[in-house]
């Protein structure tokens, strides 16, 4: 009984912010007719790739908490829950990155995106 008031607690805290934000979330569709050339697209694709990740990675450190609350001292499957925390950690490092160091060479450039100069 008190593993599951903690596992509820953890899961409400990890997901009432991701349901309060997805109020705010807009992804617009890559079929818009208002799309007027492909740096607009790629800029689309980009932005729904970063907001995938933000929502999946938490999802993933709950499954890798998962894996390891049953592993039951088993050293192979807490060594997989770890995997899944690092490698969803990376892949977040990775994204936040590469959008961050999108929008620093276009500030050095001296525009905000390459279709709106």
């Amino acid at each position: 009984m008190k593993n599951k008031i903690i596992s509820l607690l953890i899961l409400s805290v990890i997901l009432v912010p991701a349901l309060v934000l997805a109020q705010t979330i807009e992804i617009k569709s890559p079929l818009d007719p208002n799309i007027k050339d492909i740096w607009q697209l790629i800029d689309l694709v980009i932005d729904f790739v970063f907001i995938m990740a933000w929502m999946i990675t938490p999802i993933m450190i709950l499954v890798a908490g998962f894996f390891f609350i049953t592993a039951q001292g088993e050293p192979e499957k807490i060594l997989k829950a770890k995997k899944i925390v690092l490698w969803a950690l990376i892949g977040l490092l990775v994204i936040t990155s590469a959008k961050g160091l999108i929008a620093l060479f276009a500030t050095i450039l001296g525009t905000t995106t390459p279709y709106n100069p």
